[in-house]
């Protein structure tokens, strides 16, 4: 069985038990959060797709912790006018271990 799901923004095909690494979110650690924008569920070939979500759906995490990303190094440069630029930046993410989808 698994659902896909908007969590912050984004669309994420999630199962249960899996861990998934979403952007920031405001909970706590340990929070439990409940995601009610399921756009679609399969269990075992039966497909339900929301028009766009489905109502009395919902998929039930478990904020693991918080955490930064990998830096990525941005480099601008002009050629020929001696202009270059270089800037670092580090996303947040929030891992969440899905606990249950309800359909």
């Amino acid at each position: 069985m698994y659902a896909i799901v908007e969590i912050a923004g984004q669309q994420f095909k999630v199962q249960k038990d899996q861990m998934v690494y979403v952007h920031r979110l405001s909970d706590a650690e340990g929070a439990s959060v409940t995601f009610d924008k399921v756009l679609l569920v399969d269990n075992n070939g039966d497909v339900k797709v929301g028009k766009p979500v489905l109502s009395g759906a919902a998929v039930t995490g478990k904020v693991v912790s918080h955490l930064k990303g990998d830096k990525v190094i941005v480099f601008k440069k002009k050629r020929r006018k001696g202009y270059q630029k270089s800037n670092g930046h580090r996303q947040s993410f929030t891992k969440i271990q899905i606990e249950d989808i309800k359909a």
